[in-house]
C-alpha cells in the first residue's frame, strides 16, 4: 500500500524546491498548487469562479489570478470560498493520480494548506518545510511581483511554523538548500529503515 507523505510550510519556505529534490531520489511527488492551477482552467472551476466572485477578476475570459488573489488573502470569508471551489476538484485528481503511481512504497503530496484544507488527515507521515521568515520574505521578493505588506498578509492567512511543526513527523530546515538536503537524505534514512519492518 502506497504511503503519503504530505509536505507542508508557509510560502516562501521552499516546499516546492524540496519536493523536487525527494522527486529527486526516485519518489513521486504532486505539487497540489501546480494542479490546482491547471484545473482551475476547466470550465466547471471557471464557471463557479464567476458565478462567486464576477467578472471583476477576469481579463480577457481569463481568471486574473493577481486580483483573485488579492480579494481572497484580504478576506478570509472569500479565501473559504475560492477553497470550497478548488479543493473538492484538486482531491478528485489526486485520488486519480494515487492510482497511477500505486506502484511506489510512497509519494509525496506537496500543498501550503495541507492542515488548514484538512488534506493532512489522509497522510500516513506528514514533513514541514521551515526557514526564517527574513529568508522566505526574500526568496518570495525576487519570485513573485509582489510587495512585502502582501506576503505578510500571506504569510497571516496560513498557519505558523509552530502549529504545523507540532503536528509534524519530521521538520526541514531550508535556510539553506545544502542543510534541506541533508536533512531530506536523513529522512529517506529513517523511511527505508520503517520500510524494512513493515
Amino acid at each position: 500500500m502506497t504511503k503519503i507523505i504530505g509536505l507542508t510550510g508557509g510560502i516562501g519556505s521552499g516546499k516546492t524546491t524540496i519536493a523536487k529534490y525527494f522527486h529527486s531520489c526516485g519518489i513521486p511527488i504532486y505539487i497540489a498548487d501546480d494542479e490546482a492551477r491547471k484545473l482551475m482552467q476547466s470550465s466547471e472551476i471557471v464557471a463557479a469562479i464567476k458565478n462567486t466572485f464576477g467578472d471583476i477578476v477576469f481579463e480577457n475570459g481569463n481568471i486574473n489570478r493577481e486580483k483573485l488573489a488579492k480579494i481572497v488573502f484580504n478576506e478570509p470569508a472569500r479565501l473559504a470560498q475560492l477553497n470550497a471551489i478548488v479543493h473538492p476538484a484538486v482531491k478528485r485528481h489526486f485520488k486519480q493520480w494515487l492510482v497511477e503511481n500505486k506502484a511506489a512504497a510512497y509519494i509525496i503530496y506537496e500543498t501550503a494548506i495541507l492542515f488548514e484544507s484538512g488534506s493532512y488527515k489522509d497522510c500516513d507521515l506528514i514533513i514541514t518545510i521551515t526557514a526564517p521568515v527574513e529568508t522566505r520574505i526574500q526568496r518570495i521578493l525576487e519570485r513573485d511581483k509582489t510587495t512585502r505588506e502582501a506576503i505578510l498578509k500571506r504569510m497571516d492567512a496560513q498557519w505558523s511554523d509552530e502549529k504545523r511543526t507540532s503536528k509534524s513527523d519530521f521538520v526541514v530546515e531550508n535556510s539553506t538548500i545544502e542543510i534541506a538536503k541533508r536533512e531530506v537524505d536523513q529522512i529517506l534514512k529513517i523511511l527505508k529503515i520503517k520500510q524494512k519492518h513493515t
